[in-house]
């Protein structure tokens, strides 16, 4: 972890412009991305300034076949703060709604996070790579779309603690840091969690489409989740139904247990089960 003492810097991000993918070696297949536009918005990353690795996960990374010098690539590191564009991605923000503290809200979405795609590894693995804290999207609210060095450090340690217990979880495959000052309680810079999960598709995903009785979406957005994750559900008299129940089956005990302590198991839970 990068130890450095940073003081904020009052320079804006500038736009990334057309400037030239980086290069990773990643294998993008981007299934969700051809999914119709109903269910997420196309939107790219707002840049950050000067931007530097803080963590990584190398262990993480080889999942994605990446080695742990590809870090050292400063072009990398900025596709990963949001500040230059990735060869093979197709960044978007994604629609959902759900229940939140009791409350349920109509529309959520990724406020702060963009999916940049989803990786082939090199044993076949997919994974979906998002980054949070990339800036501003159609369903940021009032919010700045960013994140602050403080919580994104607590991010990365607690879901690679959480992946080490075995407990089902997103990972984390880097953070990056930037000057650029965040508005919170105090003045605070900027940080980018880059993380990685077999979907980011969530509760909340169907809740947004049967509350506004889309219903063809919500049909098609199962549909597409049993194919890839629970395809067994296919072979049954009502797959709905059976994906349903697996999807119960599957939120266990102890993640559940670990959770309580956040005092929310809300519509932003991912459908899937992480490896």
């Amino acid at each position: 972890m990068d130890a450095r003492v940073h003081s904020p810097a009052a320079a804006a991000p500038e736009s990334a412009g057309a400037t030239r993918p980086a290069e990773s070696g990643l294998v993008f297949d981007n299934a969700f991305a051809r999914l119709p536009g109903v269910f997420y918005a196309r939107v790219a990353p707002t840049p950050l300034p000067d931007p530097y690795l803080v963590a990584k996960s190398d262990a993480a990374a080889a999942r994605l076949g990446l080695v742990p010098t590809r870090f050292d690539d400063t072009d990398f590191v900025a596709a990963l703060t949001g500040s230059k564009p990735l060869a093979g991605a197709d960044p978007l923000a994604a629609v959902y709604s759900g229940h939140q503290f009791g409350v349920y809200v109509p529309r959520l979405g990724d406020g702060r996070a963009l999916l940049l795609g989803e990786v082939v590894g090199p044993g076949g693995e997919r994974w979906e790579m998002q980054l949070k804290g990339a800036g501003k999207t159609p369903y940021s609210r009032m919010g700045d779309g960013r994140a602050v060095l403080r919580s994104s450090i607590r991010e990365f340690l607690a879901s690679e603690a959480m992946h080490g217990l075995g407990i089902p979880t997103t990972r984390a495959l880097a953070v990056t840091g930037s000057d650029y000052p965040v508005v919170r309680e105090t003045v605070e810079t900027a940080a980018v969690v880059t993380r990685l999960a077999p979907s980011f598709v969530r509760f909340g995903s169907f809740e947004y489409f049967y509350w506004t009785e889309q219903h063809d979406a919500l049909k098609q957005l199962a549909d597409f989740i049993i194919d890839r994750f629970y395809p067994e559900a296919r072979a049954t008299t009502q797959p709905y139904l059976a994906l349903l129940e697996q999807v119960a089956v599957s939120i266990r005990a102890q993640p559940v247990a670990v959770r309580v302590d956040e005092h929310l198991l809300s519509g932003d839970n991912p459908v899937s089960d992480p490896a």
